[in-house]
């Protein structure tokens, strides 16, 4: 068990930091200080006790990375409640399956998705409040929430008539064994589970950045990955505010152009990303200038090569603020030729492994000592072993437990046996090797692996990065059909576009990436046919793809 209290690392960070900056909605005026969060948190705790909220009632929350958002989640758990973060991704069916599955009595939400909800299906809540300025939405009969609103201000300053300050903040006593997040997992298989995350779970990845990232006060950071997930939570989020940070909150989709104006104007110190964005970033920004023909003569030419890989970096870096110490980067895997570009760089980034069941770190390595491929070496307090004859050659699913480890699936025991092995190590239902250092290499998912004719082991997520960084080529997903595998591929039509080219040519276009793709991969691993598809395939919010609705096809 981690010494260090999870509510604890809260209450101490907001009297320590009291008059910093801790969060600011990007392009709007909401802002705050350490002391004026907590002064929020304390209406939002006086809001609860006078709504008879209990400790370890639900209270679930959707809407976009906001203050207001976070402001919330920090109320929650300080009181002492379990907050049931829902990713604003998910259609109106599943959130009314998630706010009834989990219980929750209070729900807070942006305005534009309470339009797409209906209050009947969710008939066990007792109130429902906007994310906006939190104004009373919808309450159920017999309710006296409105009553209570107004006249929160008043209570409060009956209640601190002194005024708030630092000495006001102290926190609910709650032990780390104690469940205080349902996170509802939002993974490929179209099942959605609640997670139960214990204090432990989240003091433990919490206090692993404090130690080995250390960041300072007044640090900058940029959140921009969905928070209602663990990996945008646990490092843009939960770790950024126990130290000190000024965290910015995006609030829109991180398109590649909205987010490169972002990294210029706040020029953050940590970058926490997923794959996609850095592989958008390479192909739009990067393969442009590899492409020219002047170039590859230079790169071609010792030391001539070195001096451009270093402008090459260094207007990557500008790209990104240009202050960062780092990118980390998980959530998926990263593109094998992307990340061997960025190596060669020498470009400051590392990937890190997690799972929501972990909250979600199992392995991280900081730059530089990250191998390369790797996805880092398995945490202090986290042990990994692979279900193999041969665990450092031959792919096997990883299995782990430790600190980090989930403590079951809420109100699920049959999948909660069904992830855990008898010996009680968690399945994590990737395949992957540990070398002699504890790096984990991860190969794919299992349920993904596709057993050739011969009985070989086919990965298409290794064949599929192949295909990805192929001309005209956005994404693609590989599929076993009639015993063959065949791609299919939303192409880039920007780029088709931008040269003038026909869609009418892209089938031929595609022959030639088969030919030149099946002459990369073993003959077991080739594909018959490429399909084109007309729009971007499905994602989850880590921006993976959701399989499962493509296997029939």
């Amino acid at each position: 068990m981690i010494n260090e209290n999870f509510i604890k690392l809260y209450e101490e960070s907001f009297k320590k930091n009291w008059n910093l900056k801790a969060l600011n909605d990007y392009n709007e005026p909401n802002h705050y200080t350490y002391g004026e969060l907590a002064g929020e948190i304390a209406k939002l705790h006086l809001l609860f006790e006078e709504c008879r909220i209990r400790r370890g009632d639900k209270i679930a929350l959707i809407g976009k990375n906001t203050s207001s958002w976070c402001i919330t989640y920090l109320a929650s758990v300080t009181y002492g409640a379990i907050v049931v973060p829902i990713l604003q991704d998910f259609n109106p069916n599943d959130v009314h399956h998630i706010v009834n599955h989990s219980e929750a009595v209070l729900f807070f939400t942006s305005d534009s998705i309470w339009e797409t909800l209906e209050e009947e299906k969710m008939d066990e809540l007792r109130g429902v409040f906007s994310l906006t300025n939190f104004r009373l939405l919808h309450q159920r009969d017999g309710e006296e929430f409105n009553s209570i609103l107004s006249n929160l201000e008043n209570n409060f300053t009956e209640k601190y008539p002194k005024g708030f300050d630092k000495e006001c903040v102290k926190y609910t006593d709650l032990s780390n064994d104690k469940i205080i997040v349902l996170n509802y997992t939002s993974g490929t298989t179209g099942f959605s589970k609640g997670v139960m995350i214990t204090c432990n779970n989240l003091a433990s990845n919490v206090m692993f950045a404090k130690n080995i990232i250390n960041l300072q006060p007044g640090d900058k950071m940029l959140s921009f990955l969905p928070l209602a997930h663990t990996y945008g939570c646990a490092f843009e989020f939960l770790y950024a505010l126990s130290a000190g940070c000024d965290v910015t909150l995006l609030g829109k989709t991180p398109s590649p152009k909205i987010l490169m104006k972002a990294f210029e104007e706040i020029k953050p110190v940590l970058v926490i990303a997923v794959p996609l964005i850095l592989e958008k970033i390479y192909k739009k920004m990067i393969l442009p200038i590899l492409g020219k023909r002047s170039m590859r003569w230079v790169l071609n030419v010792p030391l001539l090569d070195q001096q451009i890989y270093s402008q090459i970096r260094k207007k990557l870096v500008n790209a990104m603020g240009g202050r960062f110490r780092q990118v980390v980067i998980g959530g998926a895997p990263l593109n094998g030729e992307v990340e061997t570009f960025l190596h060669k760089i020498k470009f400051p980034f590392s990937v890190g492994y997690g799972m929501t069941e972990c909250a979600p770190l199992i392995s991280f390595s900081l730059h530089p000592n990250y191998v390369p491929h790797s996805c880092g070496k398995v945490l202090d307090g986290m042990e990994a072993r692979i279900d193999s004859s041969d665990p450092q050659n031959i792919a096997g699913e990883i299995q782990v437990r430790g600190e980090n480890v989930m403590a079951g699936y809420y109100k699920n025991d049959e999948a909660t046996k069904d992830t855990f092995t008898e010996d009680g190590w968690l399945k994590t239902g990737d395949l992957g090797t540990l070398d002699a250092g504890n790096n984990v290499f991860i190969r794919g998912r299992l349920k993904n692996m596709i057993l050739g004719a011969n009985g070989q082991n086919i990965y298409p997520e290794e064949i599929e990065a192949k295909l990805n960084n192929l001309p005209f080529i956005m994404e693609s997903l590989v599929i076993e059909k009639d015993r063959k595998l065949i791609a299919l591929v939303y192409p880039d039509y920007e780029a088709v576009d931008s040269i003038g080219i026909s869609a009418d040519n892209l089938p031929a276009i595609m022959e030639e990436n088969k030919v030149t793709l099946n002459s990369m991969v073993a003959s077991y691993e080739q594909i018959s046919k490429i399909r084109l598809f007309p729009d971007e395939f499905e994602k989850t919010p880590k921006k993976s793809i959701k399989r499962f609705l493509y296997s029939n096809i």
